[in-house]
């Protein structure tokens, strides 16, 4: 006799995951939600005062393979807040503040201990941006995914006035692009860390250089920017803002950059973080392939006009920026 418990698939488990993370998620609410979990879509009172014209501004990612460094040293309560800042940095570029965040995760058989830990970084990480968990979806997929592994993906929604969008367009000759700290690979560059520094070391092998054990290194959090750079918005002209992640520093500022103006970035300005010198030193990895894979210590750049530089540095001094080049 068969059965879809036998097949792969525990309904049971599924239903032990919603009662475990119910009130955790529920912590996360804002006047605005007004459905609990377990709804087929989740309910958002829309409340836009104080703006003319407002603009939801949406973005969807995953946290990629970082989650085989999760797995491999059974440590699941960052992942996701990784995905969670990831996406709130990704609208944070645009000048728009989170609203909610919806999550998806699929197992190639679901541990209710772990999806639980993933879950509660989401709660995490949405509590510290201000944002609600107002739904997602949990997957049971025996044969796509082996036994251990998981994967996340995120989808958040925010606001901006459409007279503040960030879009580049600002953007001058002569700006200076401000550069804020990574906590490290942040959620990009996996695969080429992964080939390179397994091969040789254990993820639990410590490195003095590093402070901490190989995988403990690579699982730091994906840092949230939204409550440094955010008031920001309302106190300066701000340019543009650029999320560093794969493509590098170059890569992903471009994008916010008109056409016909180009990057000088001063690649000394900064002390590259201990991991990305592992990874460089132990692979014998090209440097242009170094700047276009990682974000190499500089997770976020804010572009502005040379007289307000000295001023956003000074309000952002507790972020230790650093001017790491101008727009030509």
């Amino acid at each position: 006799m068969a059965t879809y418990k036998s097949s792969g698939v525990d309904i049971d488990a599924g239903e032990d995951l919603i009662r475990r993370i119910k009130n955790p998620v529920r912590s996360t609410f804002t006047k605005h939600v007004l459905n609990d979990i377990g709804m087929f879509g989740a309910f958002y009172r829309a409340d836009f005062k104080g703006m003319r014209r407002p603009v939801l501004v949406s973005s969807v990612d995953g946290v990629g393979t970082k989650l085989k460094i999760a797995v491999a040293m059974d440590r699941h309560d960052t992942v996701g807040q990784d995905l969670v800042n990831h996406c709130v940095n990704d609208i944070l570029v645009c000048g728009a503040r989170p609203l909610y965040f919806m999550d998806y995760y699929a197992a190639g058989k679901l541990s209710v201990d772990v999806a639980e830990k993933v879950i509660l970084g989401f709660v995490k990480a949405c509590r510290e941006n201000g944002c609600a968990l107002i739904g997602g979806e949990t997957a049971e997929m025996p044969g796509v995914y082996e036994p251990q592994d998981y994967d996340l993906a995120g989808t958040i929604v925010g606001v901006a006035d459409q007279s503040k969008i960030l879009d580049g367009k600002k953007v001058r000759k002569g700006d200076v692009l401000i550069g804020l700290r990574s906590t490290g690979l942040h959620t990009n560059g996996f695969s080429l860390a992964r080939k390179v520094l397994f091969e040789k070391y254990l993820p639990d092998q410590f490195f003095d250089e590093l402070g901490a054990s190989l995988g403990d290194a690579l699982l730091a959090v994906h840092r949230s920017y939204f409550r440094s750079v955010f008031p920001l918005l309302s106190k300066f002209p701000i340019h543009a803002l650029s999320h560093i992640t794969g493509g590098g520093i170059v890569g992903n500022t471009q994008r916010v950059v008109p056409k016909g103006r180009s990057l000088k970035v001063d690649w000394r300005a900064w002390e590259r973080p201990a991991i990305f010198q592992l990874i460089q030193r132990v692979g014998n990895v090209p440097e242009d392939d170094m700047r276009r894979t990682f974000n190499l210590g500089i997770g976020m750049i804010v572009i502005v006009g040379t007289t307000e530089a000295d001023k956003v540095m000074r309000v952002l001094k507790k972020e230790k920026p650093v001017v790491i080049g101008e727009v030509r």
